[in-house]
């Protein structure tokens, strides 16, 4: 084994592949092939600003509690899940089988795969069931647990479709209305009545329907215009105390509330959020606060503008942010937008788009694929698709063998420390060198010389500049030479 030359900040490896440790008190060091790989660019970029967390609602249960209540909402789904992981086939394709084998009612398996579908459980390519990565956390993630609940808890009027014969228009007017009502439920703290509900569902219609028509002046409609459409809507939409039912009973059938019937002495029906639908609720307006308080405006920025504005904000204040912008745009456009934002010049929206696009979920997976044909964004694609695909992100933070080659591991070192280069400091490039997959100096030089890098010769330059080791220094614009020459 080779001794420790201290002076590069590298330490002696058995092989090549072995994790190494920042050389400072304060672990900063960036991970050739992490779940992020531009972290260190990002701390770089200067302080970032800082949010307070916002705290749940009194009476909101710890996110372990809430977590075993959505574990329990989902335990068949999840069982239909494992089993369809396990034999690669459709619950739905072998019914009796599955409910003799699972003890499963065979009407309630369909609702129950529908279930672990919208859930992000499992997906199917090509006619074969895949486990989602979720399914392979769902027993020590809580976190993975809950978005998994919330997927399902968006979806809740896929989960359980509206009465045959529905007008299609009046039951679109409702799923968008229901996030309004949800709203009061919150904030109510408490039972609100079926009446009540049918009265906000009414007026959130007939505004609906006055902004699309054009109807509304700037500032909202006067209060006894408002009153009037609510009444015209109320008179022409005789169905919509069915599909109140219908909303209020889907809602119920995915755990986000409980409703109590009209009791025999004529008190109306009663509806209440469940810990699970509040803290959803709570979530929800929480991140449409964020999104509407971003200073840069990031929501109706393009992609290369709004990842720049994300780039001073924390992964999870990110994410948030990439959320909203995504929800204001078409699926298909906005993943094309973000993948040819990373195919600019800036290294760090090249992490950040890909950042992104975990977001966007299964849905990029077909455009993200196909990005993997491209040399620049091939490393960043197929972390992306190995993640998708099931593989665990403490993995792929300590080394993902078989991800990437050695050659593209080295092409993304090369890109991460474009983006230090560009945006952080030299202290920062240097503690770089400590992420690198080659264990000295000399033979991470001949590899980023080989890579074909755009950014080599800027990086190495870089590197002389900041690194404090004259020697060093000196190899290394040497190295930059020989490039910027065409020298073997």
């Amino acid at each position: 084994m080779r001794r420790r030359d201290r002076r590069l900040g590298f330490r002696a490896v058995i092989n090549n592949t072995a994790p190494v440790t920042s050389r400072t008190p304060r672990d900063t060091r960036l991970r050739l092939v992490s779940r992020q790989p531009l972290a260190a660019a990002r701390r770089a970029v200067g302080a970032r600003r800082r949010r307070s967390t916002p705290r749940p609602p009194e009476g909101v249960p710890p996110r372990d509690q809430l977590a075993r209540q959505a574990r329990a909402c989902l335990s068949e789904a999840v069982r239909l899940a494992r089993w369809a992981d396990g034999t690669g086939l459709s619950p739905v394709a072998a019914a009796e089988r599955v409910a003799a084998e699972l003890r499963i009612p065979v009407e309630q398996i369909p609702v129950h795969w529908d279930r672990a579908r919208l859930a992000g459980l499992i997906e199917l390519h090509d006619g074969t069931a895949m486990p989602g990565w979720r399914l392979r956390a769902w027993d020590r993630d809580d976190s993975a647990v809950l978005r998994g609940w919330v997927a399902l808890f968006d979806a809740w009027s896929l989960a359980h479709p509206a009465p045959g014969g529905a007008d299609p228009g009046a039951v679109g007017e409702v799923v968008v209305a229901a996030p309004q009502f949800l709203s009061v439920m919150h904030l109510s703290s408490g039972p609100v009545t079926v009446p009540a509900l049918l009265d906000l569902l009414r007026r959130r219609i007939a505004e609906i329907r006055a902004e699309r028509d054009g109807a509304v002046p700037p500032g909202g409609p006067p209060a006894a215009e408002a009153a009037e459409a609510a009444k015209a809507a109320g008179n022409a939409d005789d169905c919509l105390p069915a599909l109140l039912d219908w909303a209020l009973d889907g809602l119920a059938s995915v755990g986000a509330l409980t409703r109590c019937a009209e009791d025999d002495r004529g008190r109306p029906g009663q509806a209440v959020l469940t810990p699970l639908g509040n803290w959803a609720v709570w979530v929800k307006l929480e991140q449409i606060c964020v999104a509407a308080q971003s200073p840069a405006g990031n929501i109706e920025q393009p992609a290369e503008d709004m990842l720049r504005g994300c780039a001073r904000l924390s992964p999870g204040e990110a994410r948030a942010e990439y959320r909203a912008w995504l929800a204001a745009r078409p699926t298909g456009p906005a993943v094309a937008e973000l993948i040819d934002a990373a195919r600019g010049d800036d290294a760090l929206i090249r992490g950040l788009a890909f950042e992104a696009l975990r977001a966007v979920g299964a849905p990029a997976e077909p455009a993200v694929r196909e990005a993997a044909g491209e040399p620049v964004l091939r490393p960043y694609a197929l972390l992306w698709l190995a993640e998708h695909d099931g593989a665990d992100p403490a993995d792929l933070a300590n080394g993902a063998p078989g991800v990437l080659t050695r050659e593209e591991a080295t092409w993304l070192w090369v890109d991460t420390a474009a983006a230090v280069a560009d945006h952080g400091d030299g202290k920062v490039l240097v503690e770089h060198l400590d992420s690198a997959v080659q264990s000295s100096v000399p033979e991470l030089l001949e590899a980023v010389r080989a890579t074909g890098h755009p950014r080599t010769v800027q990086v190495l330059v870089a590197l002389a500049a900041a690194h404090p080791d004259p020697v060093m220094a000196r190899a290394m614009r040497r190295a930059a030479f020989q490039v910027h020459t065409g020298e073997v």
